[in-house]
């Protein structure tokens, strides 16, 4: 099922979304201080291209320079990502079928403003049951 919703998710969107990341990480490359921006750009794009199926879970340990990159990623590329994901949640919802994929593009905002601090882990993953609520009750 996360394939054909990965799949579903790439053709409406989010090849031109991981396409934007790309090119704003291509740009923030080009200074010395927004490389660590270029970097999370690219971990970005990936998140963006096939989404379903990875966590987004915050690093408990981050601290201060993780706060200080984020307020440089907003300044440089955020704010400019933030509005083409809600200009590709508006076109994804034109669809029925885009509706899903307009919440999941609107429901990335938050880690697209701000991604330092934040570890993407695939749901298979060992760690994830114990980074997330996944965690089973007895």
């Amino acid at each position: 099922m996360r394939t054909l919703l990965n799949v579903l998710w790439l053709l409406l969107g989010g090849i031109w979304l991981a396409a934007a990341y790309f090119v704003a990480g291509i740009i923030a490359c080009l200074l010395i201080i927004t490389i660590p921006v270029g970097v999370a750009s690219f971990r970005m794009a990936r998140y963006v291209l096939w989404p379903f199926g990875t966590l987004v879970v915050r690093q408990p340990n981050a601290g201060a320079g993780s706060a200080i990159m984020n307020f440089i990623w907003f300044i440089t590329v955020g704010w400019l990502l933030v509005v083409v994901h809600v200009i590709t949640a508006l076109t994804q919802a034109v669809t029925i079928v885009g509706i899903a994929n307009a919440v999941v593009s609107l429901m990335m905002i938050p880690v697209t403003a701000f991604p330092f601090g934040k570890e993407l882990i695939d749901r298979d993953d060992p760690r994830a049951l114990y980074m997330t609520s996944l965690v089973p009750t007895r």
